[in-house]
């Protein structure tokens, strides 16, 4: 018979320095710096944050599953003009934009578009440093619209050339462009974005 041994280990119990120190602050006005926002994000790879011109942190909660269908057909509609055309880059819902440096923040648009002479020699490894020519914005079914509004705005203060604010609980469309009057449709079958990308006519038949 061959002897067997068993080895313990001591089993080393977390301290009360070493547990994570979890807050409640969905009531709570966070003001953070650019540099802590980035440390939060490499930190919580999993949570959707946002940076505000005025360094308000906002914490987004995930998309339910008709959100995410709509935002997936909104994004392919884009990423399958641009394979045809090739006239720039399409970026989805987890891209960062930098607009630090113009006055904005660190913000994410659910789909955007940059053409691709503005991309040159850019570096877009971390958060893009460079004003998209478009984007959109869908509204989901947790999300107040008055932020949203606000964020849309930010964009036509930037100069994003072509902004669209999605509301299927409305079923309108809000249309943004610098130094323009917002332009509301209501219903829509489809959005012509031509002005912006050559031929692009983005369909709203699957959205409401």
């Amino acid at each position: 018979m061959t002897a067997t041994s068993t080895l313990t280990l001591p089993v080393e119990m977390p301290t009360i320095d070493s547990l994570p120190l979890l807050l409640n602050v969905s009531h709570t006005r966070l003001i953070v710096t650019s540099e802590q926002f980035d440390r939060l994000c490499i930190d919580n790879p999993d949570l959707r944050l946002e940076l505000r011109a005025n360094g308000e942190l906002i914490i987004m909660p995930p998309t339910g599953g008709e959100s995410g269908k709509r935002n997936l057909d909104l994004a392919g509609q884009v990423w399958y003009w641009n394979r045809q055309k090739s006239l720039g880059q399409g970026f989805d819902s987890s891209s960062g934009y930098d607009f630090t440096a113009i006055g904005g923040g660190k913000i994410s648009p659910d789909v955007s578009w940059i053409e691709k002479s503005r991309l040159e020699g850019i570096s877009i490894v971390g958060f893009i440093p460079v004003v998209p020519d478009f984007v959109i914005e869908l509204r989901s079914a947790t999300d107040n619209l008055k932020p949203l509004q606000e964020k849309m705005q930010e964009y036509q203060r930037l100069g994003v050339k072509l902004g669209l604010l999605i509301n299927p609980k409305n079923k309108q469309v809000e249309i943004y462009r610098p130094t323009q009057e917002v332009e509301i449709l209501e219903s829509p079958d489809r959005i012509d974005c031509s002005e912006v990308m050559p031929e692009f006519i983005l369909s709203m038949s699957r959205i409401w």
